[in-house]
């Protein structure tokens, strides 16, 4: 018989049938006595789980009663102690669930994440509602087994964690485990930003509904984040590596004196199953550049295996090119980048490795080529051929893996593996074959030829590549032909639909090693792809047919990108970038200029939003070329849209700017990508003429697209507050929010929320824009926007600064962490000066003023969102000097605080240093005047006050900037 107490107290013949229980009471008792099965139960006990403060009179009768009813069903026994049933635990299921839980949890210490995965989840299937009996005890259990099957989840890397712990959080809000897994889980989907925001979000809870702080624990795995956003870990090997325990060790110890090793050896021989077997860490980033086409790509490919964008999402484009950013990503982190598959691009491996090295302290480098680096610094690796009994074992344990129990003669294995140079790639791919062959007949027919100019090794390689090639049937080597055309793998569907071959056709090339599959990807390893690219005797087809399944895709995700599925469509374009890259590269290559055009139209959401604008320019500039100086008209705004993505190339932009304009101002002709709109006047902003913008916006706020007319609001509440009209500047924002919002597209919201936040900051009122602000974090969070994430925190800095120094400075700090590892100037900059606050407001002038002063040499003075922290840094010196006594130090400070602030068009940043101003000033009048005008630019003021003119010129603004002012007041753009 089994019993449950694990939900309603059940019990169960071996039939499977249940046994009546009778009542509520008798169940209970039931649970009572199962809880402790085989122990005895002292009848008090008993009584007191039973009826509580409310006993019968005659309690120990009605027990002994209900005790009798259960006797006809169970062996029950009346001892001194009190009762014992006589059941063996291991029938009971919450005896089998906490076996099973001390067992997952023995197994997780132990290291052994996927069989603790396991019994845990064989544990909590026995659940089938609340306990029966000893329920406190017993659904704690079942929450920290619970909390170890996620902790065995993620140390397994097995996906869909984070979706889980938000369901059971969302239950258990207070379980600071729960949370710290959370944040690992999203960590380890490269969901960085969200993983701070997880903790914000758990800091915030704590202190509300506890009154305590994180514990120390969940503090730790916070720091771990601050270590930056994930890079792409190495692949997980999917077998072990055999025979090459000295050199793991060699390589590793080898690292720990030099920055640059190189392991080089032939194709085939191991070089990157060995480098994945040395890379360990908590900062290791692996790039996979068999994919990297020319040298000019490598920066750009660096940047998203850090998982480092190029840019903000929120901001203008960044002003630092792929490799400056690459450089201030890594100056300060303690990272092993290793750089897979170099041979191709030797020289601008060489270059940027040199370069990295310089400017980076603690970054070490592992390579893997062909030939060497031949930079200062370097320390090769030779990478050998195995040696015998290891060639020998590695081809045993990979026969066996396709043919269960096989045997075969040692010397014949030998002389294969000889006979194999004792390649591991040739060899596994020889091994693949034993299921249908011998290795005695593979040993004597395999056939040793290749290239004469090849070396022998590679000859060897080339010719077991051959032999596997020509032991294929038709179908399978056009398949394995017609797949080279893909980069960084396929999934079956895209093979499927670009090869015109079925899919069992490509897993019959897996089986036969000639493939690896890994997430739903199939993927060649390069000398396999080297060799059966030779053989795609008519590539324009295939490549014609890839090009026109990823331009199919693109245009499909696209307007999904401006709604409710934006991130899922993201990962989907991310995960395909190489082959869409490709096949923008084929179509700019083989002069197919519409293709490439409207692709990379397509692509022109994905590349913003992503940060990876940089790695189309150079394919943006070359079909501009190709369309000449008079374009297809049928082109429009995929032509246009070319245009903004290679205006980072300032030449050509000039080039081709008229007829990008041209095609902007023609009212009459339907925008197909709304994208425009918005990249228009964010990206020509000091580059184009201002009707241009103007016809681009009335055109969007014409528009019938509902996304389009929602970024025209966003855009036009800038010049609004130029003007200093701040209430038709928050009537655009706010439309803005509400349209992004019934959209369900976060980027937009999140722009809008920033720009809103902003506005009520700057007019006093802190706890709306705290509140708008802390919206704007989490939507950005889920972006993934570090960048952004940064200078959100010091923007809620700001906005606590007057009611909690201690939580703004802990904003300041996050957000310069942030900063620093995304290699963000602008961002760290404005942490720096919110640090620089917060050491002035404690009077620490010496640390303020260095920070200050380090702040300065870093903002970018183009965007008007910077006038605020840049006046707030003028500001700060100011007030510095007052203190100091040098009054007229803090006047010209100030002043400068003013008229960066009316350079940028944003009046009323400039609030705050008039208002400083009238602290100097010693004349009483012109100081109540100031501190009035300060009232006046920040939009709060009604008739009967100084116009900001008035108080510009009061302040000893230059008259050329308050004539700028007043041209913005006027034309509002």
């Amino acid at each position: 018989m089994r019993f449950g107490i694990l939900g309603a107290t059940a019990a169960w013949r071996a039939d499977g049938t249940q046994v009546p229980l009778g009542g509520p009471t008798q169940r209970a008792l039931l649970a009572l006595l199962l809880a402790r099965a085989g122990q005895v139960v002292a009848a008090g006990s008993l009584i007191d789980s039973l009826y509580g403060e409310r006993p019968p009179a005659n309690a120990g009768h009605a027990l002994q009663s209900q005790v009798s009813r259960l006797r006809r069903s169970f062996t029950i026994e009346l001892l001194p102690g009190g009762y014992r049933l006589d059941v063996d635990p291991s029938a009971v299921d919450a005896h089998v669930f906490l076996g099973l839980a001390d067992e997952g949890r023995a197994a997780l210490e132990a290291g052994d994440p996927a069989g603790a995965a396991d019994l845990l989840r064989r544990a909590l299937a026995l659940w089938r509602g609340p306990a029966s009996a000893d329920a406190v005890r017993l659904e704690e259990r079942r929450l920290t087994a619970l909390e170890d099957r996620f902790e065995a989840d993620l140390r397994a890397g097995a996906p869909g964690v984070a979706a889980e712990l938000r369901a059971e959080i969302d239950r258990h809000p207070l379980r600071e485990r729960l949370r710290g897994q959370l944040m690992r889980a999203l960590h380890g989907e490269g969901r960085q930003a969200e993983a701070l925001v997880a903790f914000e979000e758990t800091r915030q809870v704590l202190a509300e509904e506890l009154g305590a702080d994180p514990s120390a624990d969940l503090a730790a795995v916070h720091q771990g984040l601050l270590r930056g956003a994930r890079p792409t870990a190495p692949p997980a090997p999917l077998t072990g590596l055999v025979g090459r325990d000295s050199d793991v060790e060699g390589v590793r110890g080898l690292l720990r004196e030099a920055r640059l090793v190189t392991l080089l050896g032939p194709g085939g021989v191991g070089k990157t199953r060995l480098s994945i077997e040395v890379a360990s860490g908590d900062d290791v980033a692996f790039a996979d550049l068999s994919t990297v086409q020319e040298g000019a790509e490598l920066p750009q490919a660096l940047l998203g295996v850090l998982g480092v964008r190029e840019g903000a999402l929120l901001s203008l484009p960044g002003t630092m090119t792929p490799t400056s950013r690459l450089v201030a990503a890594l100056a300060e982190r303690s990272t092993l980048l290793v750089m897979d598959n170099c041979e191709h691009l030797v020289d601008a491996v060489a270059a940027l490795a040199e370069l990295l090295l310089g400017g980076c302290p603690r970054l070490r480098v592992l390579a893997t080529s062909r030939e060497p680096l031949r930079i200062t610094g370097e320390h090769l690796w030779p990478v050998s051929p195995l040696p015998p009994d290891a060639a020998a074992r590695l081809f045993a344990e990979r026969a066996r893996a396709v043919r269960p129990g096989f045997t075969a003669d040692p010397d014949d294995v030998r002389r294969l593996c000889a006979a194999l140079d004792g390649l591991p790639l040739a060899i596994e791919l020889a091994a693949a074959r034993m299921r249908t062959h011998e290795v005695a007949d593979v040993a004597d027919h395999l056939a040793l030829r290749g290239s004469r100019t090849a070396g022998p090794r590679h000859r060897t390689l080339r010719a077991v590549v051959a032999w596997s090639w020509n032991l294929l049937s038709d179908d399978e080597r056009a398949m394995a032909a017609r797949l080279t055309v893909f980069a960084g793998g396929a999934t079956a569907a895209d093979a499927e639909a670009v090869c015109g071959l079925p899919r069992d056709v490509l897993d019959s090339l897996a089986d036969k090693s000639l493939l690896e599959v890994s997430r739903g990807r199939y993927r060649m390893l390069e000398t396999v792809r080297a060799f059966c690219a030779e053989h795609l005797t008519d590539p324009d087809p295939v490549r014609q047919a890839h090009a026109d399944r990823f331009l199919a895709f693109a245009e499909l995700a696209d307007p999904h990108l401006r709604g409710a599925d934006q991130l899922e469509w993201l990962d989907r374009l991310a995960a395909e970038h190489d082959n869409l890259m490709t096949a923008l590269r084929w179509a700019v290559a083989t002069r197919r200029t519409a293709l490439g055009v409207r692709l990379l139209a397509s692509l022109s959401s994905y590349l913003w939003m992503r940060g990876v604008r940089s790695s189309a320019v150079a394919h943006a500039t070359a079909l501009l070329e190709q369309a000449g100086p008079e374009p297809d008209p049928s082109f429009g705004d995929d032509y246009v849209l070319c245009a903004l993505t290679a205006a980072g190339d300032r030449d050509a932009w000039i080039r081709h700017r008229a007829a990008a304009e041209a095609i902007a101002m023609d009212e009459a002709r339907p925008r197909r990508h709304p994208l425009v709109t918005f990249l228009w006047p964010m990206v020509t902003a000091t580059k184009s003429d201002v009707r241009v913008v103007l016809a681009t916006l009335e055109h969007g706020r014409r528009s019938a697209d509902p996304w389009e007319r929602a970024i025209v609001h966003v855009i036009w509440g800038y010049p609004h507050l130029a003007a200093g009209d701040l209430d038709a500047a928050a009537a655009e924002f706010t439309a803005a929010v509400t349209a992004f919002r019934a959209l369900g597209d976060r980027w937009g919201a999140a722009f809008a929320l920033d720009s809103l936040s902003w506005l009520a900051a700057a007019r006093g009122d802190r706890a709306a824009a705290l509140a708008l602000v802390e919206e704007a974090i989490e939507l950005t969070g889920l972006l993934g926007a570090l960048e952004d994430l940064a200078d959100l925190l010091c923007n809620r800095g700001d906005y606590r600064f007057d009611d909690d120094l201690a939580a703004a400075r802990a904003d300041y700090e996050l957000a310069e962490e942030t900063a620093r590892r995304t290699g963000s100037a602008t961002c760290l900059a404005a942490a720096l000066r919110g640090r620089a606050d917060v050491a002035l407001a404690e009077g620490d002038l010496v640390a303020a003023r260095w920070l200050y002063e380090q702040a300065l040499e870093r903002f970018d003075e183009r965007w008007i969102r910077s006038s605020g922290n840049l006046t707030r840094a003028f500001v700060g010196l100011g007030t510095i000097a007052e203190t100091e006594g040098d009054l007229e130090a803090a006047r010209a400070w100030h002043l400068r605080g003013v008229e960066i602030s009316v350079r940028l068009g944003a009046l009323p940043d400039a609030a705050m240093a008039v208002d400083a101003l009238s602290r100097v000033e010693p004349d009483p009048g012109r100081a109540a005047t100031l501190k009035e005008g300060a009232v006046v630019l920040r939009g709060m003021a009604s008739d009967g006050h100084p116009s900001p003119e008035e108080v510009l010129r009061l302040a000893g603004v230059r008259e050329e900037l308050i004539d700028h002012a007043l041209a913005l007041r006027v034309t509002a753009w």
